[in-house]
């Protein structure tokens, strides 16, 4: 079974090319849609993994209760069944947002700013042990787009890179739930519409469009390279394979 349930909270964050390379490693890809109008299953059965991408909602509920997407509370859910049944899952950006959000993490507007453009991030002494960290290098360019932070981790994650000024960059969840919250799914074109969406930010933050988008561009060779074979190594985990050497999960008869 390779079935993938992946949601696609906004329509300027779709798979892109961490799509092409979850099908390349064999996962058949299920996209629902909800801001589209498309329903969200109640449970994930018949599921081999679950992604949650990105998008410009906040995680958080506004003040007065309101959630940042009418489906976010859903995907929350989903979250937790993922996390107790042990299904794969892997929350992008926004979608680590709220896997964080939903185990009881904390989520708010980033304390030092928006965090934008092609930026390193450090693995942590955690990630050696870790299925799919576990070969990534110390230093892994990633793609940054993201106005609020995780500041708490659920009491049971495992942080597994950090930053300095927006600490919390990748986690676990119990042994199959990874949350990123930078981008590895972006092309040039993608980085090109959220630059000129965010024209104004940028120049409050001493740039512009063009700066960032050949920022972007000048790692997307890296970025291919390092989470490419990471998603490759997701995917080998939701068919009930082996991830790598260092893998310390069970994996259940398939």
């Amino acid at each position: 079974m390779t079935r993938t349930l992946v949601i696609e909270n906004d329509p300027k964050d779709d798979l892109r090319r961490l799509g092409d390379w979850l099908t390349g490693a064999g996962l058949e890809l299920e996209v629902v849609r909800p801001h589209a109008g498309d329903e969200l299953p109640e449970t994930l059965e018949g599921y081999a993994a679950f992604v949650v991408m990105g998008g410009a909602q906040d995680a958080y509920e506004a003040p007065d209760g309101t959630p940042g997407a009418p489906w976010f509370p859903a995907v929350e859910k989903l979250f937790r069944k993922a996390v107790r049944e042990r299904v794969p899952t892997l929350g992008v950006c926004l979608g680590a947002q709220i896997l964080a959000q939903a185990m009881g993490g904390t989520v708010e507007r980033a304390r030092n700013g928006p965090n934008i453009g092609a930026r390193f991030v450090a693995r942590r002494d955690a990630a050696e042990r870790d299925a799919l960290f576990s070969e990534i290098p110390l230093g892994p360019d990633a793609l940054q787009w993201h106005f609020d932070e995780i500041t708490e981790l659920p009491l049971n994650a495992t942080l597994l890179a950090a930053s300095p000024r927006w600490p919390n960059q990748a986690f676990r969840v119990g042994d199959r739930a990874w949350g990123l919250q930078f981008h590895i799914e972006c092309d040039v074109d993608m980085i090109r519409v959220w630059a000129t969406n965010d024209a104004e930010t940028l120049k409050e933050l001493g740039t512009d469009a063009e700066t960032v988008i050949a920022g972007c561009a000048a790692v997307m060779d890296d970025v291919r390279e390092t989470w490419q074979p990471f998603a490759e190594r997701f995917a080998k985990l939701a068919q009930g394979k082996s991830p790598g050497p260092l893998t310390l999960i069970d994996l259940p008869p398939r």
